[in-house]
Parts: C-alpha cells; sequence; structure tokens
C-alpha cells in the first residue's frame, strides 16, 4: 500500500477528509479557441468562447502564448463608418454565462509571432481569470478569410 493510500485509510478511520486529495471542479471553461493567420509579422486575432459556471462573474484579466511576444485583451469599437481597437484590461464572464470572444468585437491581438504561423496546426493559449484559474486551450490556426 503506497502512502497516500495510508494516508487515505488513516484519515477515513479517524472520521477526517484528506483535501489535497480532492481537486475543486474547474469554473472556467474555454472552448471553440481560433487564431486568425495573416501575413509576415501582421498581427493576428484570437477569438473564443468562455464559460462561466460558477455563481458569481469572473473577469478574464489575460492571455499569454509561447508562441507569440505579445497578447493583449481588445475590443472592436465602432463609431459610424469607422472603427478602432481599444486595449482591455479585464473583462466579465457572466455568473452561469458565456462570453464570446469574435470578429468584429473582443479578440485577442497576438503579435510578434515567435516562427510563422501555418494554417491547419494548433497553438495554446493560457487564459488568466481573476479567480486565480489558467485555462489551456489548443487554437487551431486559420486562413485571413475566417470568420468563424
Amino acid at each position: 500500500m503506497n502512502l497516500s493510500m495510508k494516508t487515505l485509510l488513516v484519515a477515513t478511520l479517524c472520521g477526517t477528509t484528506v483535501p489535497a486529495l480532492a481537486a475543486a471542479p474547474s469554473a472556467m471553461m474555454v472552448s471553440d479557441c481560433w487564431i486568425r493567420a495573416l501575413p509576415g509579422n501582421l498581427p493576428s486575432g484570437g477569438y473564443f468562447s468562455a464559460m462561466n459556471m460558477s455563481d458569481k462573474s469572473i473577469d478574464l484579466t489575460g492571455v499569454t502564448s509561447d508562441a507569440f511576444g505579445m497578447a493583449m485583451l481588445h475590443q472592436t469599437q465602432s463609431n459610424g463608418s469607422t472603427s478602432s481597437m481599444a486595449m482591455i484590461d479585464h473583462v466579465a464572464v457572466p455568473a452561469g454565462g458565456t462570453l464570446a470572444f469574435a470578429p468584429g468585437n473582443y479578440h485577442v491581438m497576438l503579435e510578434q509571432p515567435r516562427k510563422p504561423l501555418k494554417v491547419g496546426s494548433t497553438v495554446p493559449l493560457m487564459f488568466m481569470f481573476s479567480d486565480g484559474e489558467k485555462v489551456v486551450a489548443q487554437c487551431a490556426v486559420k486562413n485571413a478569410s475566417a470568420m468563424k
């Protein structure tokens, strides 16, 4: 019998619990992640859905990737016939809800690619949330005309 089984057996016999053996369920999930590949060293856009399975609002506070020198949260803002991108520090994912990052709205601006992106490959992105949780998602690399 190994040490962790002995610890669990002793704890059970003593009527106590061993919190280290039970992992807390994840509150956040990231799905449908993809990156729009642009030619050369042009910045790429990252898109995904973040689902909050908890009963409280949780902020997405950042994204990182070893594949890029910089990753920033952005929002496209339209003003009549013009639009601009604004960097944002965080965005709330509502309790029990989903927030979509999609072309023309929220997106991750991915700059300074360490090597050229290859359509059909995947790139890992790490998403950081205000509750301390970090979620890694494999993001499909799609061509420049992709919208989903």
